[in-house]
């Protein structure tokens, strides 16, 4: 694929942007499918309000509604055994899609289990952190994102962003959006690999991009600094 010059992946063309791969091993820079949840302003709570019929415990009536952090939904006397909930627990209700995503950590140090003592093993389980990516694309239902806010993400006006060309189907262009975080489960029930990663190189311009997300400034001996000295130098000066 050939990246538009005023693009970061254009910045300096000896490097690989992404790279193929016939490994089904998740490291930092993987590019997956994953089934993850939109994470809305506000989400929505499902109350379990009792059951359908008293002997059965695999239907209930349930209310969905906003989940308002003052005022949770009132319990139920009537208990559901398909929808169990601790004392300060709630179900939250989110749209999920199948979206491509990057791997930008997981799990290294495996817990010695002997030290847990019979714990149990969900309280240990490993994660995937990833960011989802977003089609740009402005076409039937799908909302997408309109073409000047598109290229000032491509210059990185906006650090919570990241404008790039995947190497899979779908859209031409997509947005990975880092306030997007979360994890995701690893076992190979919870995502799908495809076939590439992020080189060395790039996932050194994403780490500097993340930084500048989450420190509100640049690396001053960076790429990411010198890329934009050219970008404001050519398009805002």
């Amino acid at each position: 694929m050939v990246y538009p010059l005023d693009s970061i992946q254009a910045f300096d063309e000896s490097q690989p942007w992404w790279e193929h791969t016939d490994s089904k091993a998740i490291e930092r820079g993987s590019l997956i499918w994953a089934f993850l949840p939109y994470v809305d302003q506000v989400p929505y709570e499902v109350v379990p309000r009792g059951r359908k019929e008293p002997t059965l415990h695999d239907r209930a009536y349930v209310t969905i509604k906003p989940l308002d952090i003052k005022k949770t939904g009132k319990r139920s006397d009537l208990p559901v055994a398909a929808m169990p909930l601790g004392s300060k627990e709630v179900w939250s209700l989110y749209r999920a899609k199948k979206r491509p995503s990057l791997v930008l950590a997981k799990t290294k140090t495996a817990v010695d289990r002997s030290v847990l003592h019979g714990n149990p093993r969900k309280n240990i389980a490993p994660s995937l952190i990833v960011a989802p990516y977003f089609g740009v694309d402005q076409e039937g239902n799908r909302a997408g994102y309109p073409p000047e806010f598109v290229e000032r993400v491509r210059h990185i006006w906006y650090p919570q962003f990241f404008w790039d060309m995947l190497p899979i189907s779908g859209t031409s262009e997509s947005l990975l959006r880092f306030e997007q975080t979360q994890p995701v489960g690893y076992n190979y029930l919870s995502y799908e690999t495809t076939g590439y990663k992020l080189s060395e190189y790039a996932m050194s311009v994403i780490d500097e991009v993340f930084h500048f997300y989450l420190n509100d400034n640049m690396l001053a001996e960076g790429i990411l600094k010198a890329y934009q000295d050219v970008i404001k130098a050519l398009f805002y000066d």
